[in-house]
Formats: structure tokens, C-alpha cells, sequence
């Protein structure tokens, strides 16, 4: 199993994993190449092509902006959010990059930004090429990366022998490809998820070093959730789609000081705290792929209402939640996708669903057959979800998907944990289904914002 906690839940920068971390990404290890062969200095101009999803969404999902400042040296998880809008402008009104941080080259947007809508690249959807050119106007080098959802960068090499971007190649005491296979060790250890994902995690770090990379990722998404609760105004982009999470978190406080809570009245601050997060991401904020942006939401409101609202709540019951969603993370990307532009709205709500399904029933204590169950209900019933941004923007309907990602996720950890973990669909036929609905799924429908929702809802 290649994928660390740290390769799925990984802290970025807003609107999208696919679109805007990894053309940052992508930006950053082109510059690393030129350094390692020590062609910074001859560089004179850099172009950069996007094509498929990335030509179509790019503007709406800032992946313009995503490219200009990597290029200029800047990496999505240590970038300071409120800086972007000042270093853009500067890039655009004096037509020059600091490339890497280091070297000052001319950089025309419209010539050396280019949005190609005819050419798709063979490999995936998200391909782009970046350029290099020397003083006299020659091409000496060309790197072409994929962008493959969760912020995961390769480029066409890598991706054609089958390796991604991911922890480092060291043996693992627990090495699983498929849900069966990590049951059966399970029964042979007699360990939990969370226990034989935290011994691989330990592998590449020490064990407190996980803990606080643990400790780091929730309280950056805690974080996240307190700043959107508070933020006000239009989300940018154009739509006008003006933030809601404060109004309703205002609401929900003054109705909880009226005695009057409604049975399902939780529902409304799961909703509230998913909320938070994608319209924090959406305006561009400090955000964690959980496993997208695009789907960022979920897993942050389930942890939250385990914190909150379930009985003998802990740090411990956080670890094994963060822990076991990577188990079931890693088994979809490895087998599927998670990314909208190769799956659909499926492989990103869908998978942070069945993740966040997964790590509830692990915190709340749950058999790994009881979490197994409940992951598969989760991604079941999100089976042929469309990613149909309206205005290629991770507005509309993605903020409210994650609110009932969320719900749906409590509702099958639920479930779950009601039964003793035997079930008729197992989680790898579910995987293997979204693998294959995504296949058959038209491009339209696959973030390129040329069907479904985006082009029968009228922008205002």
C-alpha cells in the first residue's frame, strides 16, 4: 500500500486539490528540475499549457493563479493564504515572475499561460506541459505532469510505469491492495485499522512524529471550520454566492438558547461545519485534502460531531477516526480514483464519505468488519454522482454535497455499527463499481463543467 496518512490528508490552499495544489505542486518540482541541472540561470521565459479539465475548470478553480505563484517559489502547504492576491498582482502588473524565488524572467500571461481546450492529454484528464526556454527563444526543456486528485503530482513517466507520488518505498509490516486483504490481516494480527495503518505510519516516522502530524492536520481543519463560521460576504469567482456559514452558526447559537431543539437539529451543525470548510476553500483559505478539496468538508464535520455530540469523545478516538478513514482512502485511490475529473462527484464526496463513514465507526469502536461496512455503505450510495460545477467553480453544488456527504457518512457508520459487519456488497465490489461507473461516465460530467448542473442552471 503506497499512500501515508500524509499523502491523503495533506494541508494546502483553496479552491481545489486537482486544479490548484497540484499545478502548484507541478510549478514547484519543474522548478526543482531546473535547479538539479542547473538550468535556472539560462532560463529566460517559461510557458505553461494546461489541457482536458484543466483548460475547461482552470479559471474557475484559480489554477492560473495556482501556476504564477509556484512558479515564483511559493508551495500550497506553507504559502501564506492572505499574500496570493498581492503576489498576482504584482506578477500581472509588471509582467515578471521571481522565478523559484531567485530569477526575474518577463512572463506574459496570455502568451505564457495558455488554456488549451482541443488537446487532451492521453494519460488523465487534469495534463499539463511547462516549458523552458533559453535567452534566443530555444526550448531546452519540457516536463508534462498529471494532476491526478488529492493534490498528487506525476509526471508522464510515472505514470506510465504505474508510480505516484506517494510515501517512501520502505517494506511495510502491513502491505494490503484490497479491503479483503486487510480484513484477513486483521484476523491474523488480531489488530484493528487504525492500529496496522498507525504500525506502517511508523514505518517512515517515528510514532510521535505521527502523533503530531495527527494533532497538526485536525487542528488545521478544526481551524478551518472556526474561520468560515466567522467570515462573511460573496465568495469570488462571479456566481455572487455569498457565505452562509455565520448566519446559520448565529441562528443555530440563538435557537439552542431557546430550549426548543428539533430531534435532528445535529444534522444542522454537521451541515454548518461542512459548510465552513468549503466555503473557506472556496474563497482560497488554508484547507486539508481530505482526500480533495473539492470534498474537504466531510471528514473535518464528522470529527467534529464525534468531538462534540458523542459520549467519552477523545484525542485517541481522533488518531483511530484519521487512521482508519486512510486505510479506506487509500484502498479507493489505489483502486479507483478520487479524483472529479477521472470519476465524477463520486470519487470525491463519495470516497471522503465512505473515508469519513469508515473513521467514525473506528472512533466510536467499531469491528474492522463493522468499519468495512460502514465505508462501503457510504461510497455506495453516492454510486454515479456527476461533477458539474456550475461556472467551474467549487461553489455550486459542492459546498452543500459536502453537508450531506457528511450526514449520509454518520448515517452509515450508524448503520454499521447497528449490524455485526456481515453484508451482501463488500467494499472492494463497491471500488471496483466506482471505478467502472466513472470509466462509462461521459467527460461532460467529469469536472469539465460542459453538462449536468452547469449548463442548466442560468449564471446570474
Amino acid at each position: 500500500m503506497p499512500y501515508s496518512v500524509f499523502d491523503l490528508f495533506k494541508i494546502g490552499i483553496g479552491p481545489s486539490s486537482s486544479h490548484t495544489v497540484g499545478p502548484m505542486v507541478a510549478a514547484a518540482r519543474f522548478i526543482g528540475e531546473l535547479k538539479q541541472n542547473d538550468q535556472l540561470e539560462s532560463t529566460h521565459r517559461v510557458c505553461v499549457r494546461l489541457h482536458g479539465s484543466l483548460a475547461f475548470t482552470g479559471k474557475g478553480h484559480e489554477t492560473d493563479i495556482a501556476i504564477m505563484v509556484g512558479l515564483n517559489g511559493a508551495k500550497p502547504d506553507t504559502i501564506d493564504t492572505d499574500t496570493v492576491p498581492d503576489m498576482v498582482a504584482a506578477i500581472r502588473s509588471n509582467g515578471q515572475l521571481n522565478l523559484g524565488g531567485e530569477r526575474n524572467i518577463k512572463f506574459t500571461e496570455k502568451d505564457d499561460l495558455i488554456f488549451d481546450y482541443e488537446e487532451f492529454l492521453p494519460a488523465h484528464s487534469n495534463g499539463m506541459s511547462i516549458t523552458a526556454f533559453t535567452k534566443d527563444g530555444s526550448e531546452f526543456r519540457k516536463s508534462t505532469y498529471y494532476s491526478i486528485g488529492g493534490g498528487f503530482v506525476v509526471d508522464e513517466h510515472e505514470i506510465s510505469g504505474g508510480r505516484f507520488e506517494a510515501a517512501p518505498d520502505i517494506a511495510m509490516p502491513y502491505d494490503y491492495t484490497t479491503a479483503t486483504e486487510l480484513l484477513r490481516l486483521g484476523k491474523l494480527t488480531n489488530k484493528s485499522l487504525a492500529e496496522m495503518v498507525f504500525s506502517n505510519e511508523c514505518a517512515w516516522h517515528a510514532p510521535q512524529e505521527v502523533y503530531d502530524r495527527l494533532d497538526l492536520i485536525w487542528k488545521t481543519m478544526s481551524s478551518c471550520i472556526d474561520r468560515g463560521m466567522k467570515a462573511e460576504g460573496l465568495l469570488p469567482g462571479g456566481l455572487d454566492v455569498r457565505r452562509r456559514a455565520k448566519s446559520l452558526h448565529t441562528q443555530l447559537d440563538h435557537d439552542a438558547t431557546k430550549n426548543m431543539a428539533l430531534p435532528h437539529g445535529c444534522m444542522d451543525w454537521i451541515s454548518l461545519w461542512a459548510i465552513s470548510v468549503n466555503e473557506e476553500n472556496a474563497s482560497g483559505g488554508r484547507i486539508v485534502t481530505a482526500p480533495t478539496n473539492g470534498a474537504a468538508g466531510v471528514i473535518p464535520s464528522v470529527i467534529k460531531y464525534y468531538e462534540e455530540m458523542c459520549p467519552g469523545a477523545d484525542r485517541r478516538g481522533i488518531y483511530d477516526f484519521l487512521l482508519a478513514a486512510t486505510a479506506i482512502g487509500a484502498l479507493i485511490k489505489l483502486n479507483a480514483s478520487i479524483s472529479g475529473a477521472e470519476a465524477g462527484c463520486q470519487g470525491e464526496v463519495g470516497s471522503a464519505c465512505a473515508m469519513a463513514a469508515g473513521g467514525l465507526a473506528a472512533a466510536l469502536g467499531g469491528t474492522n468488519e463493522q468499519i468495512e461496512n460502514a465505508a462501503e455503505i457510504g461510497l455506495e450510495h453516492h454510486l454515479g454522482m456527476t461533477c458539474d460545477p456550475i461556472g467551474g467553480l467549487v461553489q455550486i453544488p459542492c459546498i452543500e454535497r459536502n453537508a450531506m456527504g457528511a450526514v449520509k457518512a454518520i448515517n452509515a457508520a450508524s448503520l454499521a455499527l447497528l449490524g455485526d459487519g456481515k453484508h451482501f456488497v463488500s467494499l472492494d465490489a463497491v471500488i471496483e463499481t466506482m471505478r467502472q461507473t466513472g470509466e462509462d461516465m461521459q467527460s461532460k460530467y467529469k469536472e469539465t463543467s460542459q453538462g449536468g448542473l452547469a449548463v442548466n442552471v442560468v449564471e446570474c
